[in-house]
């Protein structure tokens, strides 16, 4: 059963961060919602509790880990790096 959640989400920046989640997301897990006015930023979704660990798994492809993640330090650069990439791809989506 899908519940409405919302996650705290690393290296969003901008809007150009914010597009890049929701247009990327909207196909496996449906409309995400940026909340740019809060630090860490959030996402919010309808999500069933068995596909939170592919959310996980998205947000960090995207560079956008949860921010309960457990990097390395070679993971976080990794991430850093992957979400510059993100915004600016969002960047020129929107």
């Amino acid at each position: 059963m899908k519940q409405t959640q919302t996650f705290e989400v690393l290296n969003v920046k901008c809007g150009g961060c914010a597009n890049t989640l929701t247009t990327k997301l909207v196909e496996d897990f449906g409309e995400v919602t940026v909340n740019l006015e809060v630090e860490p930023r959030q996402i919010t979704l309808d999500i069933e509790e068995t596909k939170v660990p592919a959310l996980r798994v998205a947000l960090k492809g995207l560079g956008y880990p949860m921010s309960d993640e457990n990097l390395s330090t070679v993971e976080g650069f990794t991430t850093t790096a992957k979400s510059f990439v993100s915004c600016a791809v969002g960047k020129m989506g929107s």
